[in-house]
């Protein structure tokens, strides 16, 4: 599938509007505090940038950032703004003309985000073979992703190789598209079905199970939402499978247990992050408001403490008690089936 994927987006895809889905689109505005960046992101970066949502979690000053199928570098470059010239945003892509796109454009952005030197770099290659581009173990604080992983051929090997890269405490941030149900085989071979980023697309369940797998106990589902395919022959192929973009973190930490247990914890988020004063989302289930205590499970409870966020949570409790698991922890379907404003994609 690696020659399918290049020529759809380097060769066939002349922009976005190109697209015949929304997979690849958002129906949400940016951020307000992103859209200053966005708007000094060079019109030709924009302009062939295919992803589902911008992937930016919060509290970034100073971190290492690596990015999976970076394409044209436009979440590259917002990073590279949100990290600053202490960190450092590392771009990987497979597509020639994508990266043909970014590389043009390192100078412009250091400019304007003035930087004295670039705190961003672009290498080729393919994110299910990370281990062949001398990228050191244990290196980065978060790793993201774009509607990307979907168009793997191993994807456990992906989230394999994105445990190893990060250090301990660090998180794979990443949107993508899933399924509520299997994907028939023959439609792998559709090269508009998989370049769309449907025919790719995990089964949610079976993905909850191979990031496990990988090392990532706990994955946190973020936010979602359905997909509309636009395209009527697109829908008929399809047929009755459901697509849905959502945006997952997942955090590498030893101590994480497989469900959420409850010790009888608590956190005090105490607004100190930037842009996040009144409320701190872990993820879609945990809402944190500010100055109030939050009870929390076990695995919550490491999420923060033992992360880049511990300095902006008070914390009480241990796990000396263990009470049984944590009220409301359960394993459905975990996506909303209706339309929603999410308010996290570019």
């Amino acid at each position: 599938m690696y020659d399918t994927v290049k020529d759809y987006y380097g060769k066939e895809l002349q922009g976005s509007g190109d697209l015949k889905t929304d997979a690849c689109c958002t129906v949400d505005s940016v951020p307000d505090y992103i859209k200053p960046i966005m708007a000094k992101i060079h019109p030709e970066v924009s302009g062939k940038y295919y992803g589902c949502g911008l992937v930016a979690p919060d509290l970034l000053a100073g971190m290492r950032i690596l990015d999976l199928g970076s394409g044209s570098g436009q979440d590259c470059y917002v990073l590279s703004a949100l990290v600053g010239e202490q960190g450092e945003v590392v771009g990987v892509d497979m597509t020639d003309e994508q990266l043909a796109v970014a590389n043009r454009h390192v100078d412009y952005h250091r400019e304007v985000f003035g930087f004295e030197k670039a705190n961003v770099r672009f290498i080729k290659g393919y994110i299910e073979k990370l281990d062949l581009l001398g990228l050191e173990d244990n290196s980065f604080d978060v790793i993201v992703s774009n509607c990307v992983i979907n168009l793997s051929p191993d994807k456990q090997a992906v989230l394999e190789q994105a445990h190893r890269l990060l250090k301990p405490g660090g998180e794979l941030y990443f949107s993508d598209v899933y399924a509520d149900r299997r994907v028939p085989e023959h439609l792998l071979n559709d090269s508009v079905l998989y370049g769309e980023c449907l025919a790719g697309a995990l089964y949610w369940n079976d993905f909850l199970t191979l990031v496990k797998q990988a090392g990532f106990a706990d994955p946190r589902l973020v936010e979602d939402r359905p997909l509309l395919v636009g395209s009527e022959e697109i829908s008929q192929k399809v047929g009755d499978i459901n697509f849905y973009s959502a945006t997952y973190r997942l955090f590498k930490l030893a101590n994480l247990e497989p469900a959420c247990e409850d010790y009888g914890q608590s956190v005090i988020y105490r607004g100190s992050i930037p842009n996040m004063q009144n409320y701190f989302l872990l993820d879609k289930h945990h809402i944190i408001e500010a100055g109030k205590p939050f009870p929390v499970c076990g695995n919550s409870y490491l999420m923060l403490k033992e992360t880049r966020f511990n300095p902006h949570f008070e914390f009480t409790g241990n796990f000396d008690k263990h009470l049984g698991i944590f009220s409301g922890c359960g394993s459905d379907f975990p996506f909303d089936s209706g339309a929603k404003k999410t308010g996290g994609c570019c």
